[in-house]
């Protein structure tokens, strides 16, 4: 068994209060920002998200580990979640494409767990006095000690770089007809197979790759994936996408999103609570048409920031009326917040990706 019943840890929060549960994956101390995530299946999409590097992760769907691992649903091939905080962990899961056990994974990975928690309770903390830091310890460690370790605690800034692909690769059908360039802040697999899946032949950069260096590659289109962290922590991606703007088609999905944003000289800030998980309602603003969408981000793009910088709103968050998503069609560009790739979540808006290919061959918008 990869975790016990025994309560030998805990979580302690900036405001003093403290979570008790067992321990499974991973050992040890450390310091992180605790978020939640409301979707209902996919926590191994989520732990292998790298947008969740320094994060504790708190599932409000209470059972979590009960169909196990498998091979071709990591998102990541080196997952970097900082912690899974559930309500009931499952060490022997029921599915036969399982491989693993989540715990025997977060082991493999340094990633650490805790079960038992009131997942309710801590999720509403969350909700009302928003993201803080967090430690994650034994249960005895004394709270005065523990409070201490978190005032003196600074958030690393650096975690689209250690995310970040070390060096380029490409994907995909060589005689592919187009060639798209993705600079990986952080990216999810599912959005380098929804642009496979369209014939497209797929050159993976790193987050600092500069523009000249892409443009030598001569792509197509261009798209800035997603990732974590503050998008201000990023200025070289940002001074890549500007140089790019109005050369090539550019697509920005989440992290994406915001950096293009910055790019055109807007502005972004930070959510209480962010959005993370698989029910959120966005609207198409030229369709009208409601998408429900897969989310996970802690920034916002702010809409009076875009005066003036050629960008307009294209969708809206239903729930609590955000930017998901921005167009410049004179510059050939637009992205939205949210993940059209889902994994997981819903696919309503895997038509952004045909969106990007009609772009580049310099066609219409498909509906």
């Amino acid at each position: 068994m990869t975790g016990s019943s025994e309560i030998n840890r805990k979580i302690i929060l900036e405001d003093g209060t403290e979570y008790y549960g067992s321990s499974f994956g991973a050992g040890g101390d450390r310091i992180l920002e605790i978020v939640f995530n409301t979707s209902m299946t996919g926590y191994q999409e989520i732990m292998s998200d790298p947008s969740y590097t320094d994060q504790a992760v708190v599932m409000t769907y209470p059972l979590i580990g009960n169909y196990g691992m498998a091979e071709d649903d990591y998102e990541s091939l080196s997952p970097s979640v900082g912690a899974l905080v559930v309500r009931e962990y499952n060490d022997e899961p029921s599915n036969f494409r399982s491989v693993a056990t989540l715990g025997e994974v977060m082991v493999r990975f340094g990633i650490a767990g805790i079960s038992g928690v009131d997942t309710r309770k801590l999720n509403r903390s969350i909700r009302d006095f928003g993201t803080r830091k967090a430690l994650l310890t034994s249960a005895g460690t004394p709270l005065c000690d523990g409070l201490a370790r978190l005032r003196e605690h600074e958030q690393p800034t650096d975690a689209v770089s250690r995310v970040s692909c070390s060096a380029p690769f490409t994907e995909g059908d060589p005689g592919a007809g187009i060639s798209v360039v993705a600079i990986d802040c952080g990216m999810k697999r599912g959005i380098i197979r929804s642009l496979k899946k369209r014939g497209c032949r797929v050159t993976v950069v790193p987050w600092n790759t500069t523009a000249e260096e892409i443009l030598s590659l001569a792509p197509d289109g261009v798209l800035i994936s997603n990732g974590p962290g503050d998008p201000a922590d990023v200025p070289e991606t940002a001074k890549t996408a500007a140089a790019l703007i109005g050369r090539l088609p550019v697509f920005g999905i989440c992290l994406g999103h915001q950096i293009l944003s910055l790019a055109m000289g807007a502005k972004t800030y930070k959510l209480k609570f962010g959005h993370r998980g698989g029910n959120h309602p966005v609207r198409d603003l030229d369709t009208g048409r409601i998408e429900i969408t897969s989310q996970n981000h802690s920034y916002a793009v702010d809409e009076e920031s875009l005066a003036g910088t050629g960008l307009k709103v294209t969708h809206r968050n239903l729930l609590d009326g955000t930017v998901e998503g921005v167009s410049c069609p004179d510059a050939h560009v637009f992205s939205v917040q949210y993940h059209p790739e889902s994994s997981p979540g819903p696919e309503d808006s895997g038509y952004l990706f045909d969106r990007f290919i009609g772009m580049i061959n310099g066609g219409d918008r498909p509906e």
